[in-house]
């Protein structure tokens, strides 16, 4: 199961899964390094984070920024 990290409250992390439901995930859970935005993993027990998908994400969000605002090449 996939997971975008919407913010940090405390000791939870508040992620919405791969079916846009939110859930409170306890940090001790987590990757030590993880913030807002990232993409964590549920895989073989525990969660990753995916750097891979983290990047991509924000290179997305980062171009609808630049569009939106009129500074996009495109």
């Amino acid at each position: 199961m996939r997971f975008t990290v919407d913010r940090i409250e405390g000791s939870v992390a508040v992620c919405e899964d791969s079916d846009g439901v939110m859930k409170n995930i306890d940090l001790k859970k987590l990757p030590d390094n993880v913030k807002s935005g990232d993409i964590v993993v549920f895989m073989h027990g525990r969660f990753i984070l995916d750097k891979t998908a983290t990047l991509e994400r924000r290179a997305k969000i980062v171009a609808l920024q630049e569009k939106l605002l009129g500074k996009s090449t495109d």
